[in-house]
Order: structure tokens, then sequence, then C-alpha cells
């Protein structure tokens, strides 16, 4: 039984070391700060240790934990008032993407911060977890018009942001500027 303990153990500890840095970006995406983003990812990592035995046999454990993270953000959201986004994101283990490289990362994490709460979530699931709708509306837990609305509704806010206009990389805010 220790031997199999400890399997499980390792097993849970590689899941977390390699999922890590992608949960804490789109935690920070979704918390706004760096100290929120961590908070957020420990407490969904504990509750996925917890529930380990089950979030294994998932189709995808990454999935499921990451809906562990948007709800917990959910909840934290309700007993709070939104976070502002301040600080650049958090350096994901050297990994490229379209955001890191992105000139106006600044403005595009300003303009991420006047967004709602729900609409936030659509956007940062939708265009910087690239899931598709029936993937986000499972992963905030509301139907797919929910999301597509939502989004629709972030991205069109996000397209009035001047700063933005500039932006040349047109997935970058998700869709033609």
């Amino acid at each position: 039984m220790g031997e199999a303990k400890n399997a499980r153990d390792e097993e849970f500890q590689t899941f977390v070391v390699a999922s890590w840095p992608r949960l804490l970006r789109t935690a920070f995406l979704l918390a706004g700060e760096q100290y929120a983003a961590e908070d957020l990812v420990q407490s969904a990592a504990e509750k996925a240790c917890a529930a380990w035995s089950k979030v294994r046999r998932a189709d995808d454990p990454y999935a499921y934990v990451r809906r562990i993270l948007v709800n917990q953000h959910a909840r934290r959201w309700r007993r709070r008032p939104p976070e502002l986004l301040v600080d650049a994101v958090p350096d994901t283990a050297g990994s490229e993407d379209g955001f890191a490289r992105s000139d106006q990362r600044g403005a595009l994490l300003a303009a991420l911060a006047t967004l709602p709460p729900r609409q936030r979530e659509a956007v940062v699931l939708r265009y910087w977890e690239d899931l598709s709708d029936s993937q986000t509306a499972t992963a905030m837990g509301c139907s797919v018009g929910a999301v597509r609305s939502h989004a629709a509704k972030g991205i069109g806010r996000l397209r009035q942001v001047s700063a933005l206009g500039e932006l040349k990389d047109r997935t970058e805010i998700g869709g033609a500027v």
C-alpha cells in the first residue's frame, strides 16, 4: 500500500510540475495579480490532490484542474471586489507564445482588467487557452450560449480600447480589429 501511495504522489507531483506554468498564466489573467494567481493555483492544486484518483481518471486531467481553478476564481470574486492587472504576465518557463512576445502587453493587460469577471474568464479561456466554446462552457460551468455572449461582449469592449487598435496579430484579441 505504501508503494501505491508513493506512486500516486509521484504521479500527482509530475502532473503539477508540468501544468503549473500554464495554470499560473491562466490564473494571473483571471485574478490580475501575481500573488493572487499563485494562491489560486495552489488552492486548485490542493483540491486536485484531495481528489487525485478522480482527476487522473478524467479524459483530460488538465481540463479538470483548470475547471477547479475557474471555480475557485469565481468563488473568490463573489467575496471580493475585482482585482487589477498590474504586473507583467509571469514567465512560463521559457514558453513562447504571441502574448508573451507582444509589445502591447501592458495595454492589453490594462484593457483586460476593465472587463467584468465572467467576460474576462470567457476571453482568457477562449483566446489564451484556445479552448472551444464547449470546453470553455464546461470550464466556466455555464452554457455554450453564455460563453459566446460573454466572449463577444468582452472582445467588443477590448476592440473599443484605442491602445489595442495597433495590435497586428489579430489572434491577440480574438479576431479582426
